[in-house]
């Protein structure tokens, strides 16, 4: 679900840098700031809204309010500014995955948790949502490196359900990269049609999808009654 998420099984806690090296996080902290912030947060919801190809400085300067040099004392252009918040989104994703999976008993509490969160981020901030998910094609090769590390660290965690289902089923080796690719597919389908809402009433099906391969049928209609009270 997340690097986050996938840190906390593995350890018993999700460091607070979100297992980024040390030095990276402090990188990070040097460079970020209250404008710096506000553009890439701006970034995202102009892109989410117009389109990547139809989102240029201006746009972002005029939802953010702030003056051009604020743009350039930060950003080089605007693929630039666009790959540092991509970067923030998903990061912002995978706290949101972690948060929901805080104190959970169990691998399927903790995807149960961490969906709720992500779907429930979604409904809320639908273009956020199509700035990180549905315009990275594009924004070209590096914002599309970016999505796919997000992806795998997703399914390093769907692959740690194999610690607790004990052989129960015998999924594919692929079945981490189908579940994670399938629940991306219908997010970026309902995304790129405009939907402005529904994402949580995807909950029951997608713990259904997630949990079948590795526990069976009988574990997974019992999530998905579950995930629908």
């Amino acid at each position: 679900m997340a690097k986050e998420l996938a840190t906390e099984v593995q350890t018993g806690a999700a460091g607070t840098d979100g297992g980024r090296p040390a030095e990276d996080a402090s990188e990070l902290d040097l460079r970020s700031s209250p404008k710096r912030d506000k553009i890439l947060t701006g970034m995202l919801q102009a892109v989410g809204a117009k389109g990547y190809d139809a989102t240029s400085v201006r746009t972002v300067l005029d939802r953010t309010g702030l003056y051009r040099q604020a743009f350039y004392d930060n950003f080089a252009d605007k693929d630039a500014c666009y790959l540092a918040a991509l970067e923030m989104g998903i990061e912002q994703f995978e706290a949101a995955a972690a948060k929901g999976a805080a104190g959970a008993d169990g691998w399927r509490d903790r995807l149960r948790g961490g969906l709720v969160e992500l779907l429930e981020l979604l409904d809320s901030d639908p273009d956020f949502g199509r700035g990180v998910i549905v315009e990275v094609h594009a924004a070209g090769p590096k914002a599309q490196a970016k999505r796919s590390g997000a992806m795998k660290r997703a399914a390093d965690f769907i692959h740690l359900a194999q610690l607790e289902a004990n052989g129960a089923e015998s999924p594919p080796q692929i079945a981490p990269e189908g579940i994670v690719a399938g629940i991306h597919a219908i997010v970026h389908s309902r995304l790129s049609t405009g939907a402005t809402g529904g994402f949580r009433e995807l909950l029951p099906e997608f713990m259904y999808f997630a949990v079948m391969p590795y526990f069976g049928a009988e574990a997974a209609s019992a999530e998905m009654q579950a995930a629908s009270a």
